[in-house]
């Protein structure tokens, strides 16, 4: 049910979800840098925060706020 940018009690979100394959090493390695932002930020940074990131400032894309990270 649709309610004024909300749907079923849920706030409306501007991301799409996409899927995607990546060799395990890169896997691997970006858990352990997840693991050292993580301690450096003194909060859980996630391997996929880490390759949002890595997208958005190779491509220069601007900032989006309603991310599920609520920053």
């Amino acid at each position: 049910m649709h309610n004024g940018g909300q749907i079923m009690g849920r706030p409306k979100s501007h991301n799409t979800q996409v899927n995607i394959s990546i060799p395990t090493e890169w896997k691997i390695e970006l858990e352990n840098l997840a693991r050292i932002y993580s301690v450096d930020e003194q909060r859980t940074v996630t391997f996929l925060e880490l390759m949002r990131r890595g997208i958005q400032e190779k491509y220069q894309l601007g900032e989006h706020s309603d991310d599920e990270t609520g920053r």
